[in-house]
């Protein structure tokens, strides 16, 4: 994730919020007077790696959004989607996964090297709770491996010329990349679009770059709303047009189908409503 996700502002823990704080106790690092958007999705997910104050935020941001736990849980469908297609279909055998969250299974090399045991797949986070769970990243199949490493998305070249990565991935073949629900958190300012260029420059031929991110276009009250939550708390929260998003993908080639809802997004069984999921998805390859 990307500096937690917080502008230096303490939240206001709400009553009633998920259980008290007076008996939690935080992993080193971790300070539990701010929310954290990792840590709100764990809530989300239904997960018990967070604290009152983020589950304060969460249930501000589901009560703008009714359908937020729905909308987290396709966006992890899409990841599985996503990896079995990037492996299966384009020969994908290594992963650069930035903004990995907290681990929740299956996890990204989990299903890569279910299908193909020699995958190698690195992780890269710099929030010290995902850090705790670097050692469930990192239990990779014998043929394959997976890595974790402490690094920011500010810094595209931190990343790239980590030694952990570079001893994992061969950077003259093709690797999926993929950004989950992480863009959000960079601002205009920060150029976000220029820190995914720099990690595209780097990538070979052959390689591919799977992206969701939420989006107004849909609902803009619910969504603007629930922004305003986050933003209301001390946290960077970005919801972009389809336009705004199809820019990440530079002069790469759009798989079918295109940029479109992430539930849309080669779907394993029919859905009603491919709108209901306020996120933009889609998967690219570089020429």
């Amino acid at each position: 994730m990307i500096d937690s996700g917080v502008r230096h502002k303490e939240a206001v823990v709400q009553q009633g919020s998920g259980n008290s704080a007076a008996n939690e106790v935080a992993p080193p690092g971790v300070n539990i007077n701010v929310p954290h958007s990792a840590r709100i999705y764990d809530y989300w997910l239904g997960g018990k790696d967070n604290f009152a104050v983020d589950r304060a935020v969460g249930d501000a941001m589901m009560q703008a959004i009714p359908g937020m736990r729905y909308m987290a849980g396709e966006n992890r469908k899409f990841v599985h989607r996503a990896a079995r297609d990037l492996v299966v279909e384009e020969g994908i055998r290594q992963f650069l996964d930035i903004g990995t969250g907290i681990p929740t299974r299956p996890n990204l090399h989990e299903i890569a090297q279910g299908i193909a045991p020699e995958t190698r797949v690195v992780y890269v986070d710099n929030d010290p709770i995902v850090l705790v769970h670097a050692r469930a990243l990192m239990l990779s199949s014998p043929q394959g491996r997976s890595e974790y490493i402490s690094a920011d998305l500010r810094d595209p070249r931190s990343i790239l010329e980590d030694p952990a990565l570079r001893d994992t991935l061969d950077l003259t073949e093709p690797v999926g990349l993929t950004l989950i629900a992480i863009l959000m958190l960079l601002a205009d300012e920060d150029d976000p679009w220029g820190k995914v260029e720099a990690l595209r420059d780097a990538m070979p031929s052959g390689s591919c770059l799977a992206i969701t991110h939420p989006t107004a276009d849909f609902n803009p009250d619910e969504v603007n709303t629930a922004v305003a939550a986050a933003t209301g708390a001390g946290m960077t929260l970005v919801a972009r047009s389809r336009e705004a998003v199809a820019r990440f993908f530079g002069d790469w080639e759009l798989l079918e189908p295109g940029l479109v809802p992430v539930s849309a997004w080669r779907p394993d069984s029919h859905v009603e409503n491919q709108q209901a999921a306020y996120y933009w998805s889609g998967v690219a390859r570089k020429p």
